[in-house]
């Protein structure tokens, strides 16, 4: 069974809050010394991308 249109925009709209609150944290780290954050920013990006 798919997923319904109205969880597809929650999940959606829980991609973009935690977008939002990693790329606070991202711009307090420039250096990208904290890998896993970088790494799950870039993951939310993509998946966000394809939908």
């Amino acid at each position: 069974m798919g997923i319904s249109k109205k969880d597809y925009g929650r999940r959606k709209a829980n991609i973009k809050a935690r977008l939002i609150e990693l790329e606070k944290l991202a711009m307090k780290d420039p250096l990208k010394r904290n890998f896993k954050l970088h790494e799950e920013l870039a993951q939310l990006r993509k998946e966000l991308q394809e939908e």
